[in-house]
């Protein structure tokens, strides 16, 4: 039998192809006018495309989300080379694109952004396609990625309109819109696909639902975190709200003044936050307080993806040299901005790995004798 190289392998060849286009954008004048710039990007399409078939042209019942989680490596090593130029480690491929395309992606958001693009999106899009094509289960990984990629573009997106780069949007910033619509697509089609149900026998199941919170110490302990973190969101919420009282103006000026940064993105995350990351944490007290809550084990994954990868933005840039010196956070107040940022991500982390550590108190109530996977069936 033919041997030939494992799938994961050619979508990480093919993502290494990303620096040599931008080089060429960035050094060969002729690609450098609109009509050289249209043309090379539909050769790229399309020769990504034509290498991602050739490369599984030999095997049958494709996933779809393959070529989601292949293009999406493509793009993932472009983010790289962008995050390393503008730290200074190489240079020569993105000063053009930068100028013409998306000028935005200079500031230290985007480049911490990109950072994540770069090595965890990209190590999740193989660790999946070698599971995808190993006929073993991908759907938590998949979940994590669609929670990260779906926050970063609700802060990317408006953030890039409303801040200092709005007045020079280029036609190029387009390319975010399936950027926003497939990790949604992606989320919808996980989200349908059966649960990979822990057997769990129906009495194990009942002795561990009548279990109050006194006697679930751990439980306890991430809802009072969940509130804690809940008073945080509210308390930044209406510090960018520009809220007159005297707390937020201490905390904007001596703790994070990065939060009024005209870039835009910090203003973004915390409005973000107050409007959808509230909402979920309220929905995760509600699913620690009241068993059977099934629903927790997707959805605290695609929370504690979405909130790790801001919060890694976020504190990321307030340190960065890229952004201004009074938009920093101060030196004698750094740790305990980190502290708090920090722990803010943990939380939905902590109940992620809560749900999947021991999932019965989530799991519904069966009839006694039965397990959940017979419940299922039937």
């Amino acid at each position: 039998m033919k041997m030939r190289p494992p799938t994961e392998l050619c979508v990480f060849l093919l993502a290494l192809l990303a620096p040599a286009v931008l080089y060429a954008i960035n050094n060969v004048p002729a690609l450098q006018q609109p009509l050289g710039m249209v043309g090379l990007g539909m050769v790229v399409l399309g020769s990504v495309v034509l290498l991602l078939l050739l490369t599984v042209r030999h095997k049958q019942n494709i996933d779809p989300l393959f070529y989601v989680f292949a293009g999406f490596s493509f793009t993932c090593l472009v983010g790289l080379t962008n995050a390393l130029e503008q730290d200074g480690f190489i240079q020569g491929f993105m000063g053009f694109y930068l100028k013409m395309g998306e000028p935005h992606l200079s500031t230290a958001y985007s480049v911490l952004m990109c950072y994540w693009d770069g090595v965890v999106h990209f190590v999740i899009f193989l660790l999946i396609i070698h599971r995808m094509f190993k006929g073993k289960s991908y759907r938590e990984l998949g979940l994590l990625w669609a929670g990260s990629s779906i926050a970063n573009q609700l802060v990317l997106i408006p953030g890039t309109v409303i801040g200092k780069y709005g007045s020079n949007i280029q036609p190029a910033f387009l390319r975010n819109i399936p950027f926003f619509l497939l990790p949604f697509w992606a989320a919808s089609l996980l989200l349908s696909r059966p649960q990979g149900m822990a057997i769990i026998p129906a009495d194990k199941v009942a002795m561990e639902q009548k279990k109050s919170l006194f006697y679930r110490p751990i439980d306890a302990a991430l809802l009072l975190g969940a509130l804690a973190a809940m008073a945080f969101t509210v308390f930044r919420g209406f510090v960018v709200l520009d809220c007159p009282l005297d707390a937020c103006f201490t905390y904007i000026y001596q703790y994070e003044p990065y939060l009024k940064d005209p870039v835009g993105f910090p203003r973004v995350m915390m409005l973000v936050y107050l409007f959808y990351a509230l909402p979920l944490l309220a929905v995760c007290l509600y699913g620690l307080s009241r068993p059977g809550c099934i629903w927790m084990l997707d959805w605290t994954l695609l929370f504690a993806g979405a909130v790790t990868q801001t919060q890694w933005c976020h504190i990321g840039a307030s340190l960065h040299s890229r952004t201004a010196y009074t938009y920093r956070v101060p030196a004698e107040n750094w740790r305990t901005v980190v502290i708090l940022n920090v722990l803010y991500a943990a939380i939905p982390i902590l109940l992620a790995l809560r749900c999947y550590a021991n999932p019965t108190y989530f799991m519904k109530p069966v009839t006694k004798g039965q397990t959940n996977a017979e419940k299922k069936k039937n």
